[in-house]
């Protein structure tokens, strides 16, 4: 039976910041697209490729992650995981999102930038007109490549800079301190864009001082390590970075080895402004209710909580101002009309 805390999390609009496109590739959607385009994938079936799903640590996950994007070849197949993408956030009241995808990772397969760029934009537009879900598009740099490697994808997506909205860096953490791209992200601010950073995930406190400090980061991707430093903590605080959390990524890449030992409440408690995300729903079991479900079922969270945390997120995210009073306003009548109801049970 479904608890009055798990609908007020279902019905309460919401949006996701944090959400590696290449990372919702489910078995389905990988097979057909392999048969289409004559792919040979090293499993039989999607039984035994959702089998291949364990992992021990980010690089484990990501071995897999690279390896399932040899289906996607066409402007069309950018297309369809897009669009099976936002069918899922139009089922979970995801009404705004934020996308990541990885250029660098296509283009080193002879995908040009145009093919992934125009099937991946063309479905975010049908989104917004089609399912009512707005969007913001992230380039995200891998950090495993050097930084010459970054500066080459940005003079590829030049010509599509109006249309993108923010960059990112994701990939390896360990051993690819955020230092290493200050000058990418320098160009990249100066060029108008927003910038993001995953750091903190596998990654040391350090790696979250040089995101902020070197990168000049506008919000931190995970930053559960954070944590482990109380200076580090407060600033983050006091400055209101947003932080976007992945719970069921955390837990499937062993970031917590118990879901309810994640510190999602921890940071609340400090003053974080935190976010529930995706991160690679199809590989780290659900979307963003799935993720809401796994804190509501394993953490003494609050109905009020769960209402910050949506909060949170359009606040957290780049929609301009008037989009966001409108979104937080749908937000605020969701939670009255939850109190409304449960006020004397």
């Amino acid at each position: 039976m479904t608890s009055p805390i798990q609908t007020l999390a279902e019905q309460l609009p919401k949006a996701e910041l944090h959400m590696h496109l290449e990372g919702s590739l489910e078995p389905e959607l990988m097979f057909a697209l392999a048969r289409r385009n004559n792919v040979t994938l090293p499993y039989q079936d999607e039984a035994e490729l959702r089998q291949a799903y364990q992992f021990a640590n980010l690089q484990e996950f990501l071995d897999l992650y690279y390896a399932g994007m040899s289906v996607l070849l066409t402007e069309q197949d950018f297309y369809d995981l897009t669009w099976a993408y936002l069918e899922h956030c139009k089922r979970d009241n995801v009404t705004h999102t934020e996308v990541f995808f990885d250029p660098q990772a296509h283009v080193e397969r002879n995908i040009p930038f145009e093919v992934q760029f125009n099937g991946i934009y063309r479905a975010l537009c049908d989104g917004q007109n089609k399912l009512g879900i707005s969007f913001r598009l992230i380039l995200s740099f891998l950090r495993h490549l050097s930084e010459e490697s970054a500066f080459e994808t940005l003079e590829l997506a030049l010509p599509y800079l109006e249309r993108i909205d923010g960059v990112g860096l994701d990939s390896s953490e360990k051993g690819h301190p955020p230092e290493k791209f200050e000058r990418i992200f320098r160009r990249c601010r100066e060029l108008g864009l927003r910038v993001t950073a995953h750091a903190g995930e596998e990654g040391p406190p350090e790696y979250v001082w040089q995101a902020i400090d070197g990168l000049q980061i506008d919000r931190i991707d995970h930053g559960n390590r954070a944590l482990e430093d109380a200076d580090l903590t407060a600033m983050i605080a006091e400055r209101g970075l947003t932080l976007t959390v992945c719970p069921l990524s955390n837990y499937r890449l062993c970031v917590v080895d118990d879901m309810k030992k994640h510190p999602l409440l921890r940071m609340l408690d400090k003053g974080l402004h935190v976010t529930v995300n995706s991160d690679d729903p199809a590989y780290f079991g659900g979307y963003v209710n799935d993720n809401f479900r796994a804190i509501i079922d394993n953490l003494p969270i609050t109905a009020e909580q769960v209402y910050r945390l949506a909060r949170n997120s359009f606040e957290g995210s780049w929609l301009d101002d008037d989009a966001k009073r409108n979104a937080l306003g749908e937000v605020d009548a969701v939670w009255q009309r939850f109190q409304s109801q449960t006020a004397g049970t």
